[in-house]
């Protein structure tokens, strides 16, 4: 199967501007410019997500600068990234004007990845993050999420039943079973790719005959996880043409509305 057949989008990358926010474990992307080079080297078209950093007790100045990173990474590639954004659970009228004003000025349409425990916060649940997702379900578009505790996703998804959760990381083993049984069982949630998982043999055949090939999307967790390893692990199981549109790109562009 050629790489080439098929529109690429990566739901699930880390993209950076310094290296206080590179994520690599290794070297070899050590500059933007490497890291979109890589991107495309593996054949992705574009790729959407998150500027993380490890910060401790975080402001909401800390979180929204992460935010203009991903802008800025944006309009240096401006047909390539998509940018995911921040929020904050202790700061949700912070959170909420910051989704307003990205949303409706910058055209963002895609929250996270949330990743709490980088945050320095414990739970996704709670009055301030409610709040957060309800104006995120009122204006349609997806939430990554990074789990801590799972049984929070399904609290999520049966209190805000027309928020778009995608869940980060197949994960490995029961759970990794767990994970699409509860993407088939909730409306509302979808599994992105990134991480462990696809090196199990026909995990994703599994996956899309338990959930439908329109619950899962394409991701890698690049620069840390292999973009390139991720996309022929997809390509090389036994999925017909419709599945892998789906899963590359197309449950990608559906959900954030870029299909319209």
């Amino acid at each position: 199967m050629e790489i080439m057949e098929f529109e690429i989008i990566d739901c699930h990358i880390h993209p950076f501007l310094s290296q206080e926010t590179n994520t690599a474990w290794f070297s070899g992307t050590e500059t933007p410019d490497i890291f979109v080079k890589e991107m495309k080297r593996a054949g992705i078209a574009k790729c959407c997500g998150s500027v993380i950093k490890r910060l401790t007790s975080p402001s909401f100045d800390q979180i929204k600068a992460l935010n203009r990173e991903a802008l800025e990474f944006r309009k240096r590639y401006p047909d390539f990234f998509i940018p995911g954004i921040h929020v904050l659970p202790s700061c949700p009228e912070e959170s909420c004007r910051e989704i307003e004003e990205l949303y409706h000025r910058e055209n963002v349409r895609w929250v996270g990845e949330l990743v709490g425990y980088f945050m320095d916060y414990k739970t996704y649940l709670g009055d301030g993050m409610f709040k957060i997702y309800d104006l995120i379900q009122e204006l349609g578009i997806p939430v990554n999420i990074h789990p801590s505790a799972f049984d929070e996703i399904g609290i999520i998804c049966k209190k805000f039943p027309k928020l778009k959760v995608v869940i980060a990381h197949p994960c490995d083993g029961q759970e990794m079973r767990e994970r699409f049984e509860f993407i088939k069982t909730h409306p509302n949630a979808y599994l992105d790719l990134s991480g462990t998982g696809l090196f199990r043999w026909g995990m994703l055949r599994y996956g899309i005959d338990v959930a439908g090939r329109d619950k899962i999307l394409f991701g890698s967790d690049f620069p840390i996880c292999n973009p390139f390893m991720n996309l022929q692990a997809v390509l090389f199981e036994h999925l017909t043409e419709p599945e892998l549109e789906a899963v590359l790109a197309g449950n990608f562009k559906r959900l954030t509305g870029m299909a319209e």
